[in-house]
């Protein structure tokens, strides 16, 4: 994508501006939002695994704010239905013809709040609209507004009312991350930070949902060079091969690699990848996608585990002399 030099300049501002802005409601997450936000520039969903309270809304409304979108949160319980999600028709007795009511994932982002405490049926809802970016209503399909991201959220814990996602259905999500609990001294500065309000209502908008979809262009025009895709489909074929795991890498997952290595080199400020920018998005985009074994979860070896031992046993390609 061509760009003049000022406007160039200016996205990028924007976009060290938007992790400070999302870190004074996060308080020491910075990885996690620089992930977050890579998923985001790369077109793709998120999905937060964690225990209540560790700041996974928090996170979604900051960057709703600091991003310009229009947000959406529907809390994920037994009674939700797809008809909520994605809209309903009803007829208007005036006119004689159905009208169209929006449901709540007619937005830019939309906060799948609980995702596992609703059902089978409207989680699929939910997911196909990530897919196809569109949502069919009595035979009538509607684009949702974009860009549009999922952010949704699930607890590992408290089984009760859960439906938990299927391993095919987590594939949908580029990545898997979590907040973790807060270090002494970050816990601290977030209690006296509350003190005197909210710090939400301190985190500025720096850019809009049009900037976000000019940096998404902006990532497509990043090059890869073919022995990274050599080098990521040696990382993929691993995982299908590994006595770890009975379900490697999918394709979508290997698309998913090169999408965020691209978006990581953007926000490094390269218009090329390199492969450093392959193993920092590697594990966090692909540990969700696959499935251990019994043999790796009796002896506690996790997905991440898994990510890292692939990343040290194949070599990356060298590409400047």
């Amino acid at each position: 994508m061509s760009l003049d030099k000022e406007r160039a300049q200016q996205l990028y501002a924007a976009l060290a501006q938007t992790e400070a802005e999302i870190g004074k409601a996060v308080v020491g997450k910075p990885l996690v939002i620089r992930q977050v936000i890579t998923a985001i520039l790369a077109g793709g969903h998120v999905l937060m695994e964690d225990v209540p309270g560790v700041g996974k809304t928090t996170l979604a409304v900051a960057i709703s704010r600091v991003m310009g979108m229009e947000y959406h949160r529907t809390q994920f319980t037994p009674d939700v239905m797809p008809s909520d999600v994605v809209g309903f028709c009803v007829y208007n007795r005036e006119t004689g013809a159905k009208e169209y009511v929006p449901g709540s994932v007619m937005c830019n982002l939309y906060l799948a709040d609980e995702i596992n405490r609703t059902s089978s049926k409207t989680q699929s809802a939910l997911l196909e609209v990530m897919e196809e970016g569109t949502v069919t209503v009595d035979g009538v399909t509607r684009r949702v507004p974009q860009p549009f991201i999922v952010i949704a959220t699930q607890n590992p814990v408290g089984a009760a009312g859960t439906q938990m996602l299927p391993d095919s259905q987590l594939d949908r999500f580029m990545i898997r991350v979590s907040i973790g609990y807060p270090s002494e001294d970050q816990e601290i500065r977030m209690m006296k930070d509350r003190r005197s309000g909210n710090p939400l209502d301190d985190v500025r908008t720096v850019m809009s949902a049009d900037d976000l979809l000019t940096l998404r262009a902006m990532v497509d025009a990043v090059t890869v060079d073919d022995r990274l895709y050599n080098y990521v489909t040696e990382l993929v074929n691993m995982t299908r091969n590994h006595d770890m795991l009975s379900l490697g890498i999918s394709p979508r997952g290997s698309l998913a690699v090169i999408a965020m290595a691209k978006a990581n080199a953007l926000i490094c400020g390269r218009g090329y990848v390199i492969p450093e920018d392959i193993m920092n998005v590697f594990a966090v985009t692909t540990a969700h996608r696959m499935l251990l074994t019994p043999v790796a979860r009796m002896n506690r070896v996790s997905e991440a585990d898994v990510a890292e031992q692939v990343l040290r046993s194949v070599v990356p390609p060298r590409l400047f002399n």
